[in-house]
């Protein structure tokens, strides 16, 4: 009988461990993705969270074997600003049953438990930098996950969520922590028609609260990690930053292949890390693995931030990469711009004459053709 005894309270042991290690684990892989409330019709009247940042942090997550759970200031339908419905992630997305009904019926921040999580992710958008700027409910809940070991991490504007986090210690979270976000140069050129009503400008406030604030060149993918609070700068650093999530986590984020964004703007790093032969190379032979567009756009847009000769040099080579695939005049004047402020006037009138040449008309070739006269 004794026997009998030992043994079913070692199976009742055993049970019970296995019953804890289960529900750890299960803890383990949850992670809560909030977004903003505010958005109404598709940005247009109210901005609302970024769909691709969405899509991408809730696909990696799903294919890597987390739950997911989606909260919002306000619960319940949540608009995203206008996206585009036929790139890769938007449309697997769009398929998923589960990921539509969570945007439909999300969590209200005030409902949501921190000890149902393994990591609170913020998405961004300016929505964020309305409503999840000042949620009290997600500002105490991101503390209670942090302080129970979790991870916290945002993208973008998403950071905005962060700034009054305050620990139990009364100290604010960020305060002496490496981190990121949407910069005041990236702002300044995409932020135009909601910036002036913010509460703060997302990388003055973080700065002011003792963040030890990082930064890339004008769009480009930059994650930091400061161990458990893990920041992206901009949406294209949306699955760097996913992964890293799952690897603070330790585990090894499944293998995938990378979307066309993702794989144009790593062709980008390469070009100027010095691979310029290889980037031309590899996108001419591979156009439709790359968006195009995107390069040139990216060049075209680091050329209006540039403060010194390097950067501009990096924006000409980017829109250089770009050009044998998109003949655009505009883009052929962005190259000549370039050329102007490197003190190279021949190659500019070179480039402004190639436009008006087929652009005779085009107002913007003749004022810059004016300067270099002038």
């Amino acid at each position: 009988m004794s026997r009998f005894i030992r043994h079913c309270r070692g199976a009742l042991r055993a049970l019970l461990i296995s019953t804890l290690l289960a529900g750890s684990a299960a803890a383990a892989d949850k992670v809560l993705l909030v977004v903003s409330s505010e958005g109404r019709d598709q940005g247009k009247t109210r901005p609302g969270f970024e769909m691709d940042e969405f899509a991408q942090a809730y696909l990696i997550f799903r294919d890597n074997g987390w739950q997911i759970d989606v909260a919002s200031p306000a619960g319940g339908a949540v608009q995203a600003d206008k996206y585009d419905p036929k790139e890769t992630f938007n449309a697997r997305l769009l398929e998923d049953a589960q990921a539509q009904r969570l945007l439909q019926q999300t969590l209200a921040t005030a409902q949501a438990r921190a000890a149902d999580y393994a990591a609170v992710y913020v998405i961004g958008g300016k929505g964020a930098m309305f409503d999840l700027a000042q949620d009290k409910a997600l500002a105490t809940l991101i503390a209670a996950v942090y302080q129970h070991g979790g991870v916290v991490a945002a993208v973008c504007h998403g950071p905005a969520a962060l700034v009054d986090v305050r620990l139990a210690d009364g100290s604010a979270l960020v305060a002496g922590r490496r981190l990121t976000g949407f910069s005041n140069e990236e702002e300044a050129l995409f932020g135009k028609r909601w910036s002036g009503s913010y509460r703060f400008q997302l990388e003055d406030a973080l700065r002011e609260r003792g963040a030890r604030w990082s930064e890339a060149a004008l769009m480009l993918p930059h994650v930091v990690a400061d161990g458990r609070l893990l920041t992206g700068q901009n949406p294209y650093s949306t699955a760097a930053l996913t992964e890293a999530v799952i690897t603070v986590r330790g585990r090894k984020p499944a293998a995938r292949e990378s979307w066309r964004d993702e794989a144009t703007m790593a062709l980008v790093q390469r070009l100027l890390a010095g691979e310029d032969a290889a980037a031309r190379s590899e996108l001419a032979a591979n156009l439709a693995r790359y968006h195009v567009e995107l390069i040139g756009m990216l060049g075209y847009y680091q050329l209006k931030a540039a403060t010194d000769d390097a950067a501009v040099r990096n924006a000409l080579a980017i829109m250089q990469l770009a050009l044998p695939h998109m003949p655009q005049p505009q883009l052929t004047l962005g190259l000549a711009e370039a050329e102007l402020r490197l003190g190279r006037k021949q190659r500019a009138r070179e480039l402004i004459d190639s436009v008006l040449a087929s652009h005779p008309d085009m107002a913007e070739a003749k004022q810059l053709l004016a300067r270099i006269d002038g």
